[in-house]
Formats: structure tokens, sequence, C-alpha cells
């Protein structure tokens, strides 16, 4: 990697803790400065915009996410376990973050909407992304004869992922976690009782 390139990537591992606690409108170049310790020529000599530091500090911050949650799935053999262990990943999330300022895909997506058409686009992404990995993780429990060959994957991972982020939503608005761990208790109920195939 070239110092440029080294220069570049501890910019943005900086930045994106910034964007992900306060926001695109909330963090300025000088919060940027400060974080990083470089000048305004030293960000501008590597970037060519706030815009382009805020779409790769999401990158970043979603890759951190992906990356961690990923490596707790990949050790699970079957898709019962896979999905139990996304619904334990979540367990206390917005008092104990595994990513600095919590859920990045929920801060951007909320954060984004119709002002930063650009973000938008990248939140986008990363939803369809993580819609597909639960389809994908649903469908294996099917092959499996775990779950019901009927189920609908679509429906069942936009549920999902719906009730985990409006959990992380409703308990960082109320500074209450036990709301969003009774919406995965709620979640793991429905697994166990609605997915299974009954013997």
């Amino acid at each position: 990697m070239s110092k440029a390139e080294k220069t570049k990537e501890f910019i943005i591992a900086k930045a994106a803790p910034l964007f992900n606690k306060k926001g695109y409108a909330g963090t300025s170049m000088s919060d940027i400065m400060k974080a990083t310790g470089l000048a305004k020529g030293g960000l501008y000599g590597n970037f060519e915009s706030k815009d382009e530091i805020a779409a790769l500090a999401f990158e970043y911050s979603y890759n951190l996410l992906k990356e961690d949650i990923g490596n707790k799935v990949r050790l699970k053999k079957t898709g019962v376990e896979k999905l139990q262990t996304i619904f334990q990943y979540y367990k206390n999330y917005t008092v104990a973050p595994s990513i600095e300022g919590g859920c990045p895909l929920l801060n951007t997506a909320v954060d984004a909407d119709d002002a930063y058409p650009f973000l938008k686009k990248k939140a986008r992404a990363a939803l369809q992304e993580m819609l597909g990995s639960l389809q994908h993780i649903l469908k294996r429990g099917i092959e499996e004869g775990s779950f019901r060959n009927d189920l609908n994957v679509k429906k069942e991972a936009e549920l999902i992922f719906a009730q985990i982020e409006g959990g992380i939503m409703m308990a960082k608005v109320l500074d209450e976690v036990t709301v969003l761990n009774r919406l995965l208790d709620s979640l793991k109920h429905r697994m166990e009782t609605e997915y299974m195939n009954q013997p």
C-alpha cells in the first residue's frame, strides 16, 4: 500500500465514527481535521469533497459491521444456527454496539433519506445485500429440511430486518435496550413456532 493510500485509509477510519454518530450535516471538515490531525489541504489533497469522504466512511463502517456479524455467522453450519446467531448478535446492541455510533445502515438511511441521494444510494445497496443474506440463510434452512418449504423467504427476510432495525431505533430513542431484546426474543419465537418443520 502506498503512502497516499495509507493516508486515505487513515482519514476514512477516523472520519467513519464521526459520520456514524453525528450524521452528514453534523460532521464538519473541521471535525475531520481535528480527528485526523491534518490540515484542510491534507484532506482535500486526498479527497475531492466531504461527499466523497462521507460515502467512503459509510462503506468503511458498513464493512466493519458486515465482517463482524459475518465472521460469527460463518462459524455456524445450519440455517437455524445462523439465524439464531444473528438474533444473539443484536442483543443489547444499543448499549454495546460492535461499531462506534451504532448501526451504520440505520444511521445513514435515516440521515440520508431524500437530502443526500449519494448516501441513500449506498444505504440502498447495503440494505439489499443484508436482505439477500437473510434470504440465503432462510433458503438454506429450507434445503436442510429445518424450515417449511412454503416459507416466503423474501417476506420473512424483510420482517426480520425491519424488526431488528426498528428495535434498535426504538431502544435508542427510549434509552431502553429491553425493547430491542424483546423484539429479538419474539423473532426467535417466530422462527421456532412458524418456520420450523413440525415432527
